[in-house]
């Protein structure tokens, strides 16, 4: 049974990533976008947003190859989206514009979030460095697009809950694992706490106390 099960996690991680580095490479995209930058600098944010967080992970873990060096089809990916965007971005307006980068950057918080905790627990790391590696890989991507863009980052900002979606969907996910929940039940549970925690701290301006 062991070959099965580890053959639906690494189809189901490849998903998840899969799904993170469209999120974000979008969100990185429309940013760029909105900046006015050319061709260059929304390819650039694009990239840096899709891969920072899972760049770091990687490091941190001492993984290699890099995963996106590993399979060359996600920066060919994050290439084609680039191109492909471009004609339909120009006919959104400002406010469907932002609301599109809301949304995908909370749907990449979650996908890499609960990701980069899989994997961290796939190394035997402990749970709570695997939440936090589910952290580090969810919003370092959108720390280095906002920098780069010249803006403060959201989880720096004193807004709503950004990295605390982050920290709990990670927990959702690693509670179902340690109760022997199917693989698929916890990656999709812990995206979607992620994804609608993020969605509700906007929708009704949930904050830290300070």
């Amino acid at each position: 049974m062991a070959i099965p099960i580890r053959f639906e996690m690494s189809t189901l991680l490849h998903v998840v990533e899969v799904g993170g580095i469209v999120a974000f490479a979008l969100s990185g995209f429309i940013e760029a976008r909105m900046k006015k930058m050319d061709a260059v600098g929304v390819f650039t944010v694009a990239f840096i947003t899709a891969f920072g967080g899972g760049t770091l992970r990687d490091l941190l873990l001492d993984r290699r190859p890099l995963f996106w060096v590993e399979h060359q089809e996600y920066p060919i990916l994050v290439f084609v989206l680039a191109l492909g965007a471009t004609p339909f971005l120009r006919h959104l307006r400002s406010n469907a514009t932002e609301k599109a980068i809301i949304y995908a950057d909370a749907l990449g918080l979650g996908l890499f979030s609960v990701g980069g905790a899989s994997l961290a627990l796939e190394s035997e790391m402990p749970l709570f460095v695997c939440a936090m590696m589910g952290v580090i890989t969810g919003i370092f991507g959108g720390v280095l697009r906002d920098v780069i863009c010249n803006e403060i980052p959201l989880v720096f900002r004193r807004g709503q809950l950004y990295a605390t979606c982050s920290f709990m969907g990670c927990w959702a996910y690693l509670a179902l694992n340690m109760m022997k929940a199917s693989e698929t039940m916890a990656v999709v549970t812990g995206i979607l706490i992620t994804f609608i925690l993020r969605m509700l701290a906007i929708r009704f301006d949930w904050k830290l106390p300070g």
